[in-house]
């Protein structure tokens, strides 16, 4: 097989860890994608990802709050340079995967290279991350207003959302 059954793997791990149910992935019956306004060679991008991409530290230095409460959105600089950057993530197929090339799940140096090319306007001024807790009503009630504020916030005419 040469692509990885995410899904199938996801509810696998869940069974395996002794939880009665099987994973249940959400689904909305409403969902607020609209036509875009504007071409996206005129438009703002921003750029939401569930990696927990951070900034390199020194060894020893705590991480802001918002890094670390479930729920929260926190925002990276998109002028950060990607040799600076690294996932948190824990909770991935170590044995398929890696999380070593950020390109692959967090595509800022496409979206750089998009702009600069004209294919789209501009990028946001920092792109974000969601620290996810696999619940739906965390997501509607918390994440998803913060990272509906954070575009408002920084003229995001359209978002890219990359899962990990």
């Amino acid at each position: 097989m040469s692509h990885v059954q995410y899904m199938q793997r996801i509810r696998d791990y869940y069974l395996g860890q002794g939880y009665e149910k099987p994973y249940v992935w959400a689904h909305f019956e409403d969902v607020a994608f609209t036509p875009l306004k504007k071409p996206l060679s005129k438009s703002t991008v921003t750029l939401f990802s569930t990696s927990d991409v951070s900034v390199r530290r020194e060894a020893g230095s705590a991480l802001p709050p918002s890094e670390t409460t479930v729920g929260e959105v926190y925002s990276v600089p998109w002028n950060t340079p990607v040799a600076e950057l690294y996932s948190r993530q824990e909770s991935f197929d170590r044995y398929a995967t890696s999380l070593d090339d950020i390109d692959s799940y967090l595509p800022i140096t496409r979206l750089r290279e998009f702009v600069a090319a004209g294919r789209i306007g501009a990028v946001s001024r920092n792109f974000h991350n969601i620290n996810r807790g696999y619940s739906q009503k965390l997501m509607l009630e918390t994440s998803a207003p913060a990272a509906l504020a954070k575009c408002r916030a920084e003229g995001a005419d359209v978002a890219i959302l990359t899962p990990v």
